[in-house]
């Protein structure tokens, strides 16, 4: 049951944004990481155990944590062969259109993306910026009992309009096929049976069968994201994942049960998911509360749904929706739905979120599957900064400076001036030895 929050109550409980650390840990995992990594070992030294031993032994360590983790004996990583072409063909028709169609969807939307090289000859000489790809990207998809192969698509096919030159997938071993027909969907053929902190490490420092990339983006469980927070700067990262949330913001107009269906959707991703609901309208909350308890009995995650909603769900009672803007706009949540009557207008009043869903027939789960926009969002309030996985994730820019001799002289001595003043006399020495030259340098 969804509880009803005053404003004051709910901002020192379910919009309250607290780090995760070792206390929030099931017991469960805790005992499992003591019971391979020994008494008192943290899932952090564990993860931090696992990434030093692939650095130093490479495809030996990753065939050790395969066996002792995932229980798997591989002599190969790399998934070979019409892998990828059977698994496509043993999809039903019905899942063939849908992966095909959220494949289209996704690359409309970003080559749609301007990446623009640009130059300027107002500033003497030539100034500008220049794009170009990040050549080795490895993206993680998890695996599991529930994969994603959604994950799969959201995340290569931008780094392929992006023109990333090697594109390496690794996901747990044995992968669902659905994952490997997501795959053949993109023309995808390496990848790599790792998962976890190992799949990390092998992509960060490479081992004998596995080359190193420059960038890797996918969302993980807390091991993936642990090795992700301790490679950090070896490798570029998409960012840090979270537990996924979703905040809807609805008045009288909305419809309970789709309110409540949509909150349930996020509720049953994880105990430790966020979905909250605010309102100006009491006999909505009501109305979805009664909704979400019919609507659980026949769902087959209902115990997950109920552990996320007891840990952090929510219906929170505002004033008004300006009131309930503020609140969005301060919790920055990874999805914002908005199911109101005028969604345009009260999202021009918030300035945080992953991504706006704005109106009823613009719920989150087309935005997880089929949309466009690519579901990988910033989670735990870093929507204040960051932003969905997008074409410019898997881009760099450099700048460009080709000035010419007049420029170049007459900047000189300002150059000299602020190196002076920052005690730098070798800066200002270089600066000063154009000046010296300053004649010779318009002649030329």
């Amino acid at each position: 049951m969804f509880k009803i929050y005053d404003i004051e109550t709910a901002q020192r409980t379910i919009l309250r944004r607290t780090p995760l650390n070792t206390t929030d840990y099931p017991s469960s995992l805790i005992a499992g990481v003591e019971q391979i990594f020994g008494k008192g070992v943290s899932p952090y030294e564990a993860v931090r155990h696992i990434l030093s031993s692939v650095k130093e032994a490479g495809d030996s360590a990753l065939r050790h944590w395969s066996r002792i983790l995932d229980k798997t004996d591989l002599e190969d990583f790399r998934i070979t062969g019409d892998e990828f072409s059977k698994a496509y063909k043993a999809l039903s028709p019905t899942l063939a259109e849908a992966m095909n169609v959220s494949a289209e969807r996704i690359r409309d939307f970003h080559q749609r993306q301007p990446l623009p090289n640009w130059t300027t000859t107002e500033m003497g000489g030539v100034i500008g910026q220049r794009v170009s790809a990040v050549r080795r990207v490895g993206v993680y998809v998890p695996g599991g009992s529930a994969p994603l192969p959604s994950s799969l698509l959201m995340s290569v096919i931008p780094a392929q309009v992006a023109g990333v030159e090697r594109i390496i997938v690794a996901t747990p071993p044995n992968p669902h096929p659905s994952i490997l027909a997501a795959a053949y969907i993109c023309g995808i053929e390496e990848i790599y049976q790792i998962g976890g902190a190992q799949a990390i490490a092998a992509l960060t420092f490479g081992a004998e069968s596995i080359p190193k990339v420059d960038k890797i983006v996918g969302a993980g469980n807390l091991f993936v994201t642990l090795a992700k927070q301790q490679v950090y700067g070896i490798v570029g990262l998409d960012g840090l994942a979270g537990p996924t949330e979703t905040m809807i913001i609805a008045d009288e107009s909305a419809n309970a049960e789709w309110v409540a269906a949509d909150l349930l959707a996020q509720a049953e991703h994880d105990p430790l998911a966020s979905a909250i609901l605010l309102t100006n309208s009491l006999s909505l909350a009501e109305a979805v509360q009664a909704a979400a308890v019919r609507q659980m009995k026949t769902l087959s995650r209902a115990e997950i749904i109920t552990q996320s909603i007891e840990n952090r769900g929510g219906i929170v009672i505002t004033s008004d929706l300006a009131t309930a803007a503020k609140l969005a706009d301060d919790y920055a949540a990874e999805h914002l739905c908005l199911a109101v009557e005028d969604p345009a207008g009260l999202a021009e009043m918030i300035n945080n979120a992953g991504g706006f869903f704005l109106g009823d027939h613009s719920f989150e789960v087309l935005g997880d599957y089929i949309a466009g926009p690519s579901h990988v969002m910033p989670t735990s309030g870093s929507a204040r900064f960051a932003s969905p996985l997008n074409v410019m994730d898997f881009v760099k820019i450099n700048s460009i400076v080709s000035l010419d001799p007049a420029t170049a002289a007459q900047l000189s001595p300002l150059a000299a001036e602020f190196a002076r003043a920052e005690s730098l006399t070798a800066h200002a020495a270089s600066a000063e030895s154009r000046i010296a030259n300053s004649g010779s340098m318009v002649e030329s």
